[in-house]
């Protein structure tokens, strides 16, 4: 029963909850109100992502015993802001369920499997490097404004290093949250406790929305965000079948787009919280933190928009200090090795500063710009390459 209720886990678990809410919450309520959401329609689309997260986090980490874990498709999300505008809630809950069926479609068949299957190791060890990098400056940014703060969480993460290494980032998050106490940063007053209650909205098809909306929800999520998310796994040593993973994330998507639940996918950034040596030493213990992230995404879904509140409550500061914190770890062993190899450090290097440029194209993020540009890269060298 021990293993259940490790610290480091519960903490990773929480970290990555923390930083996938407060990093682009307010994204999907703009996205609702493009589709003209009320305040239920609105909680239900809370209670549909905070659910449909929970228990895939939890299934497909149980199943497979690795950290597999789930988010919603924050660039997907960036889309509907400027796409929804026009069409109804009814025509918008259609669109989720297309691009749900194709998402599943996707996994069912296998084709994203074979895909990823030819990205080197190397490559994907550096495309998360590059989606990482933002976040480890983000510390020293923060402690620009909020030096004594930032100042003091770094300090205990590097005396934790030192003395108690396994608990490292609990403390500095510990650290953080009473020195923001005390400095007034807190702002827990507004919080009123109130559960959701789903809300059944049927679909409308229309054909202009899901050809023009629906179409480029799927390109976006499966690019943006499931690519990068199967890389993460891969570039930490996990070789969980990709096809059930992405096929399980649709049917969640086919289950809970009725309620507000637009579209689910891998998670990249916050994944890779779970699968740092601070969440266990043992790699094949990592899963447990990615299951205390499921159970704090169903206790966000049950209470729906109104935990909002409490991840609002924390000053930014402290959020960018403890992902950056939390993701150290990481950004070094992507680094290491996606450098390690001679042959493949050029391709690697191209890989890295594309995803770290934040450059978009055709509506595609750098991620998978970056990975395109890697292999490229990886398949001239090999062919000039003297054997």
């Amino acid at each position: 029963m021990g293993k259940w209720f490790r610290i480091s886990h519960i903490s990773a678990g929480f970290i990555a909850v923390l930083v996938g809410y407060t990093s682009s919450v307010a994204i999907i309520f703009q996205a609702a109100n493009a589709a003209g959401a009320s305040a239920a329609e609105l909680n239900s689309w809370m209670w549909a992502l905070g659910i449909g997260m929970g228990a895939s986090c939890i299934g497909l980490s149980l199943r497979y015993r690795n950290p597999v874990l789930t988010a919603w498709s924050t660039p997907g999300a960036a889309l509907l802001v400027t796409s929804l505008s026009g069409l109804t809630m009814s025509q918008a809950i259609g669109v989720f369920l297309f691009s749900s069926l194709l998402i599943t479609l996707s996994g069912i068949t296998g084709w994203f499997q074979k895909i990823m299957q030819c990205v080197p190791r190397h490559i994907a060890a550096a495309m998360l490097a590059g989606i990482l990098i933002r976040f480890g400056m983000d510390l020293f940014t923060a402690m620009q404004s909020q030096w004594l703060m930032v100042g003091l969480m770094f300090i205990v993460f590097l005396l934790g290093r030192i003395w108690v290494p396994r608990y490292t980032v609990p403390l500095a998050l510990a650290v953080g949250m009473l020195c923001a106490g005390s400095l007034g940063l807190l702002h827990l007053e507004t919080l009123a406790w109130t559960p959701a209650s789903p809300l059944l909205m049927p679909p409308e098809f229309s054909v202009s929305a899901l050809i023009g909306v629906g179409i480029p929800l799927f390109i976006v999520t499966m690019t943006s965000q499931n690519v990068p998310g199967l890389a993460v796994l891969r570039a930490n040593g996990y070789q969980t079948p990709a096809s059930p993973l992405i096929s399980w994330t649709g049917v969640a998507g086919l289950i809970l787009g009725p309620f507000g639940g637009f579209s689910f996918n891998l998670a990249a950034i916050t994944a890779a919280i779970c699968m740092s040596k601070d969440a266990d030493s043992d790699p094949s213990r990592r899963y447990l933190a990615s299951v205390w992230a499921g159970v704090f995404y169903l206790f966000t879904g049950v209470f729906g928009a109104t935990v909002v509140g409490l991840f609002a409550a924390f000053p930014v500061e402290l959020v960018a200090a403890i992902a950056a914190l939390a993701l150290l770890g990481t950004i070094g062993n992507s680094l290491a090795g996606a450098l390690a190899d001679d042959h493949g450090r050029e391709a690697a290097l191209v890989t890295f500063i594309c995803t770290a440029s934040g450059m978009t194209f055709m509506g595609i993020g750098s991620a998978f710009w970056g990975l395109v540009f890697g292999i490229c890269v990886h398949a001239a060298a090999s062919r000039i390459r003297p054997s």
